[in-house]
């Protein structure tokens, strides 16, 4: 992992600006977000200011402005906390914080307060009331297995934690949340013998992979192989894509992503509208260009070949897709003009229009 602008290859060094270099040495200073970037992500990147490998991971000094409607926690999560690591905000799904580290660090990421001060990965004391929580609600279907990124977990631990997950609930889906096969494509194929970890994960079944794939550039070939032997052996993947401003707002970059993804075999699941994370704004596309970026989507790509649009409403209203009958009035508050998305129990739920 690359912790120091002084490891990036040298075309990407010699390409950061005074600022970014000053920002960038005082960054964990400010209590943001480290920086942290894997070899393999780097290599995919281009020197130029605009690159859209590099703005994911270089430290822009934007992320120091004010942004009025910025949450530290912009999904709410606080209020359906069960135990520390366990979030049940809906009736048939949870969330289990299982990592605490990321191989690299995406400057959009939404849960960036969490990761400016990272923990371990789930430890065996922290293991019993998740499981004691899941046997007690067995209107609980899926359990997505997110993080940090699990796969930043040694095999060993990642088979204490789905073994434990597995005796509590036979019958769980598991969905393993990561962003790794892009990142650090070698982890799909490391430890003792090739295909361990795919192995290990094929062992508790039922599960799928959930992908975050923001760029076409992403799929380098190491990531599709890997990727592939383990859709080839029985694990369904699906792709998950946030859409951020001068990376992928444009119909044909994402006609070509889920176009690749189709191709492959893997499932474009959801492109998210940008959640309101401090830091974030200048890759916030406004959602009504997202909801015209997403009728030009329709056109150009196949119906089994397109995610759902959708935003967490900010502060815990839930999982709502977009559409044109999505917006259900504005209002302005202290000079900021808001939109009013309908949640799923009928409450209206701001969103900046811009």
């Amino acid at each position: 992992m690359i912790l120091s602008i002084d490891d990036l290859p040298p075309r990407l060094a010699a390409s950061l600006s005074p600022e970014e270099k000053v920002f960038i040495d005082d960054i964990e200073g400010r209590g943001l977000l480290p920086f942290a970037v894997t070899h393999h992500f780097a290599s995919l990147a281009g020197p130029e200011q605009n690159d859209p490998i590099r703005r994911q991971f270089i430290p822009d000094p934007r992320e120091a402005l004010p942004d009025p409607h910025a949450l530290d926690d912009p999904l709410g999560e606080a209020l359906y906390r069960k135990t520390p690591r366990l979030i049940h905000q809906y009736k048939d799904r949870a969330l289990l914080l299982a990592g605490g580290l990321c191989a690299g660090y995406c400057r959009h990421c939404f849960r960036r307060k969490r990761q400016a001060a990272p923990q371990s990965f789930i430890t065996g004391a922290e293991l019993p009331p998740v499981c004691a929580y899941l046997k007690d609600h067995p209107e609980i279907k899926e359990l997505l297995v997110s993080g940090g990124d699990p796969l930043t977990a040694a095999n060993d631990e990642l088979d204490r934690l789905f073994t434990g997950l597995r005796e509590a609930r036979p019958d769980l889906l598991l969905r393993l949340c990561t962003r790794a096969p892009v990142t650090a494509p070698e982890r799909l194929t490391d430890g003792e013998t090739p295909g361990e970890l795919r192995e290990l994960l094929l062992r508790h079944r039922p599960l799928r992979a959930a992908i975050h794939l923001n760029h076409p550039r992403e799929l380098a070939e190491k990531t599709r192989r890997g990727l592939e032997t383990w859709a080839a052996a029985g694990i369904p993947i699906l792709v998950q894509t946030v859409l951020l401003r001068g990376i992928n707002d444009n119909a044909e970059t994402l006609a070509e992503l889920f176009r690749e993804c189709a191709g492959l075999g893997f499932r474009p699941y959801y492109l998210f509208q940008l959640d309101l994370a401090p830091g974030t704004a200048h890759f916030r596309v406004p959602l009504r260009q997202g909801l015209h970026l997403y009728d030009e989507l329709k056109k150009q790509v196949p119906k089994a070949a397109l995610p759902v649009y959708a935003v967490d409403l900010p502060g815990g209203g839930g999982k709502i897709a977009l559409n044109d009958d999505s917006i259900a009035g504005e209002k302005t508050e202290k000079g900021r003009q808001q939109l009013l998305l309908r949640g799923p129990d009928g409450r209206l739920w701001p969103y900046p229009a811009a």
